[in-house]
């Protein structure tokens, strides 16, 4: 449509074709086609007011996808600028730009994710360790269990969904549709890829008489169910009841200790933490916890099939949070402390966005769930992390969730959800009037403050869980927290 490709060949006759379109070209035989340009285009092309017009919408874009921190697409936009002003001497000044692009601290900071990107692709457990994962059973489908069981099957492994009753499995099953249907609408995904995907999905309910058979011959099982140690436990025992002594449990845990899980288990060398981030579609991190009896052979399968879906995957140890959550803690704590001296909800998000996060605090909470963060929260409080959670008041979340509003999924959180893909979000008066009700002093915290206050906290935390041998090294904590915040 565009008319950028001439032609199209099946992949066997690409250099014949080639050939023989280069020596028809030389001989004039072959006359590239080109589309003529619309009035519009002519209009905004060939004109000094169309360009300026292009050029805004450019920047508008540029600068709403990157806050204005990337200095690389303005340097692009401004070679392209130069050379239809200066064709002589365009490639001189995009040599320069080039340069000076190589010499930022942004630079340096890409390249060093891009290296710790290459460095977590592999693992030193052996080549052979990893077990060969056929077919997957996803435990629950709500959001998590839902976006484990899409990047699953998108690989082409068959799928195993179950939850309670049909009404949770279509729920979960719909999620998935939705997201397939995205992805056709935008040409990312053949009808044959959706129709393929779709069909390595089989939804389980616990009244469905075949679902001890199908996880007779499952190679892993990954539970994502609400964060209750007794509940996680009773799960490993059933399904280690009717799955092959083979099969490996990865629990999908948020904060609990590993260990505890496997703990009266039969087979507690299959049992591993694999923590994905919401959404599972679209956050590239996993993190990998084995407890002490974990094998060998457990971890390299994890990390193989978190590879697979499409996960960064770090290996952290078993303690409380793990480690990015176990980052975020304290961080939440003191956006709770900024909240409570007086902090605008919405300034405080700005703040953090202006500071290069993907989003603000606020909106963060929103997005993972208020009750998931509450429940974090208390978990770390109650935890081993001592002093490093004090300084707020957590409950400003705990009694957000007695109340119903668990943030973006129930249509009200800190900010209220407007319905419909363009619904706004805005803070309604209700939620006003208890942030008003939590706030004991008004210290008018410049935004530099804020940074301050709630980012030291957060390095600091990443600081001890290096000290404390929680990650291996800097190159997988700056990987961690680069891609699972």
């Amino acid at each position: 449509k565009m008319g950028l490709v001439d032609m199209v060949v099946a992949a066997e006759s690409v250099e014949a074709v080639a050939i023989q379109s280069a020596i028809d070209l030389a001989s004039g035989k072959l006359k590239p086609k080109r589309k003529p340009k619309s009035w519009m285009n002519r209009l905004l092309e060939d004109t000094s007011v169309g360009r300026r017009v292009i050029w805004n919408q450019i920047d508008k874009m540029v600068a709403k996808n990157t806050n204005g921190k990337y200095p690389a697409p303005y340097g692009i936009i401004q070679c392209v600028q130069y050379g239809l002003d200066n064709p002589a001497t365009k490639y001189e000044n995009e040599r320069k730009q080039f340069a000076r692009l190589a010499a930022t601290p942004e630079s340096e900071a890409l390249i060093g994710i891009f290296d710790g990107m290459t460095q977590m692709k592999k693992h030193n457990f052996g080549a052979d360790a990893a077990l060969p994962v056929k077919q997957v059973a996803v435990m629950g489908a709500g959001l998590m269990g839902a976006g484990i069981a899409q990047v699953t099957a998108e690989k082409g492994v068959q799928v195993l969904l179950k939850d309670r009753n049909d009404e949770a499995i279509e729920r979960g099953e719909k999620y998935m549709r939705d997201n397939w249907d995205k992805k056709l609408k935008r040409k990312r995904m053949t009808q044959f890829k959706h129709n393929m995907c779709t069909s390595n999905v089989i939804g389980l309910t616990d009244d469905s008489m075949a679902w001890k058979r199908h996880f007779g011959n499952t190679d892993m099982v990954i539970e994502a169910v609400f964060e209750d140690l007794n509940l996680k436990k009773k799960i490993v025992a059933d399904v280690e009841a009717v799955t092959p002594d083979h099969c490996i449990f990865a629990t999908n845990t948020s904060a609990i200790p590993i260990a505890d899980i496997a703990q009266g288990a039969k087979r507690p060398e299959n049992i591993i933490g694999m923590h994905y981030f919401s959404p599972v579609p679209s956050m590239p991190l996993l993190e990998i916890i084995p407890h002490e009896g974990t094998s060998n052979s457990t971890k390299a399968t994890a990390f193989e099939v978190g590879s697979k879906q499409g996960k960064t995957c770090i290996m952290v140890k078993d303690v409380p949070g793990f480690y990015v959550n176990r980052c975020l803690g304290p961080f939440l704590v003191e956006v709770s402390a900024v909240v409570r001296d007086g902090a605008p909800l919405e300034k405080l998000d700005k703040s953090l966005k202006d500071f290069g996060m993907p989003v603000g605090p606020v909106t963060l909470a929103d997005e993972v769930g208020i009750d998931v963060v509450s429940h974090v929260s208390n978990f770390l409080s109650a935890a081993d992390l001592g002093v490093r959670m004090d300084g707020g008041d957590v409950s400003l979340m705990a009694n957000m969730v007695e109340k119903g509003w668990l943030g973006k999924k129930s249509g009200q959180g800190f900010y209220t959800y407007g319905k419909g893909k363009k619904g706004k979000k805005t803070i309604n008066p209700e939620m006003e009037a208890y942030i008003k009700s939590f706030v004991t002093r008004d210290l008018n915290l410049s935004e530099q403050e804020m940074q301050d206050r709630i980012i030291s906290r957060f390095v600091n935390e990443a600081a001890k869980c290096l000290e404390d041998e929680i990650i291996e090294n800097p190159v997988v904590g700056d990987i961690g927290l680069v891609f699972g915040t």
